[in-house]
């Protein structure tokens, strides 16, 4: 299903006409996503980002095989000194160095990868799944089901995104699956508002006049045509989320509420206990920090390009 035009705003620039026009043009050479995917392959920052995506997922995947030790492996305990942390480069057997507990770094941070992608897209996929039921509800029904939906969201918005999941996570408890549920509630509001004010858009288009017009049902209409048309910011906001749910989780992490051992590798864990040993090794922050933010970014930047490359206006140019 291609992505459907909205008629023309009431006194349109030259802009709007411009921009419909690229649409139904781009319909008629082969559809939106195909429009989409091809300016996609002509922005830096798309490949700069699906880059640094691409390599953070492939450390992750296999994190078994290019981990020197495993993920709770001390084997450098023999070199630690209470006033001393071997750091990068002091031996050879651990290039980035030793943690306190004398546990390799470059081992905790590739295994660090992993934890951080399963949170991440976990979190966000519950997210999505709860924000996309409720905003599904909103928009197929309105009247008084949007209303009770809706203010519930509003609750939810009010208390700011951060605050929210970190007081879900206090109350499930300090374990990596209260993480993932915390930071993926957080969410659904965002997502939830966005389906819906995306699915109230389309709702006015001309293919769901005609649609009406063939007596289909609403139940119809809404899952075989006005949803696969709205869902296309709501991706866009998903592959922005998987950024904020890296940072929330790390930052989860290093309030203590991750849960596991302190040796446990996660990028959020190992600031928690790098905190102490600043004076002495202060690349045990600066190096899980700098992947926490390089991972942030890299999805920041693919989302955003994919942002632009589904903007009708932006497409016209």
């Amino acid at each position: 299903m291609t992505s459907a035009i909205l008629p023309p705003a009431p006194g349109g620039g030259p802009a709007d006409d411009a921009a419909e026009r690229q649409v139904q043009n781009t319909q008629t050479k082969g559809g939106f996503w195909r429009d989409v995917f091809a300016r996609l392959r002509h922005n830096p920052s798309a490949w700069v980002g699906a880059i640094i995506v691409l390599l953070f997922l492939l450390v992750a995947a296999l994190a078994p095989l290019l981990a020197p030790f495993g993920p709770t492996e001390l084997p450098g305990q023999r070199y630690i000194t209470p006033t001393h942390i071997p750091g990068p480069g002091e031996i050879a057997e651990f290039p980035l160095g030793l943690d306190r507990f004398g546990g390799d770094v470059l081992s905790k941070l590739i295994w660090g990868a992993q934890a951080s992608l399963m949170i991440g897209v976990i979190s966000t996929a519950l997210g999505l799944l709860g924000g996309m039921i409720l905003g599904l509800l909103s928009g197929m029904f309105g009247g008084w089901v949007d209303n009770v939906i809706m203010r519930f969201v509003d609750i939810l918005l009010s208390v700011p995104n951060l605050l929210l999941a970190v007081s879900i996570a206090a109350i499930l408890g300090q374990s990596q699956t209260a993480v993932m549920i915390a930071i993926g509630a957080s969410q659904v509001p965002v997502f939830a508002r966005l389906l819906r004010a995306s699915m109230l858009q389309q709702r006015s288009a001309d293919y769901v006049l005609s649609a009406q017009t063939l007596g289909l049902g609403r139940g119809t209409i809404t899952m075989s045509h006005v949803l696969p048309n709205s869902v296309g910011p709501v991706i866009v906001q998903g592959t922005l989320s998987l950024a904020t749910a890296v940072i929330d989780a790390a930052a989860l992490s290093f309030l203590g509420l991750g849960g596991g051992l302190p040796q446990t590798a996660e990028w959020g864990r190992m600031l928690t206990y790098a905190q102490a040993e600043l004076a002495i090794a202060p690349w045990l922050a600066f190096l899980p920090g700098i992947c926490i933010s390089v991972t942030a970014l890299g999805f920041t930047l693919l989302g955003e390009a994919l942002r632009e490359a589904m903007d009708p206006r932006t497409r016209a140019r």
